[in-house]
């Protein structure tokens, strides 16, 4: 698990909770949230760098870069910038074993 709380929410804190599951851990966001809003609020970053091993929190926040690929936990995948989080979301921050 990768924690790093990139993210102070300053504003618009009455939206409604939403719950999602992120690497089997429960996870919260607001209503309207983006994936990555949601994982960089609550205390996760996205993923190492490849390079380093400080915690990554996208890049271009717009879905143009590919950065910010996360997969359900059925398999497939979704950019997590450009997505909003649904209620009882399942995701995961690696591939599944069995992704192509």
């Amino acid at each position: 698990m990768i924690t790093a709380g990139r993210i102070v929410r300053l504003a618009e804190r009455d939206r409604a909770e939403v719950q999602f599951v992120l690497d089997g851990q429960m996870r919260s966001a607001l209503a309207g949230d983006t994936v990555l809003t949601g994982m960089l609020a609550s205390g996760y970053a996205l993923r190492n760098c490849e390079f380093g091993p400080e915690p990554r929190a996208g890049f271009c926040l717009m879905g143009a870069c590919q950065d910010c690929w996360v997969w359900q936990e059925e398999g497939p995948r979704l950019r997590a910038c450009t997505t909003l989080v649904i209620e009882g979301m399942r995701l995961r921050t690696m591939p599944p074993e069995n992704w192509p």
